[in-house]
């Protein structure tokens, strides 16, 4: 089992920033793609941006140029750093961990953009 715990969330105006963080603990061999997706209310989760162990990321189109994600194996920490927030980036945002083709979640962190 991999346990999974995000922090870093909060409010910020627009045009501000925040560094969202995910540490991994538990049974944490060989975790393969990391990543986070968002759910705003009343809206399916989405995928925010993901990065593989070897550090090939991708990202959502209302990211791109302005969330950074980024992944230290020896903390077994992946971060998502998010530039030039937007009202529409609010949202709670979670974690997620693959693992020998399971997912493990976190519990998310919610970020809300204020106009």
């Amino acid at each position: 089992q991999v346990q999974l715990v995000e922090s870093g969330g909060g409010l910020v105006q627009a045009g501000g920033s925040l560094r969202l963080s995910c540490l991994a603990s538990g049974s944490i061999f060989r975790i393969s793609a990391m990543g986070w997706y968002r759910q705003a209310p009343g809206k399916q989760r989405e995928l925010v941006a993901a990065i593989t162990s070897g550090g090939r990321s991708n990202y959502a189109e209302s990211v791109k140029g302005r969330f950074t994600i980024s992944r230290d194996n020896a903390k077994n920490t992946v971060y998502l750093q998010m530039n030039s927030l937007k009202p529409e980036d609010t949202a709670r945002y979670y974690c997620y961990a693959d693992q020998f083709g399971s997912r493990y979640w976190g519990q998310g962190t919610q970020v809300t953009v204020s106009s």
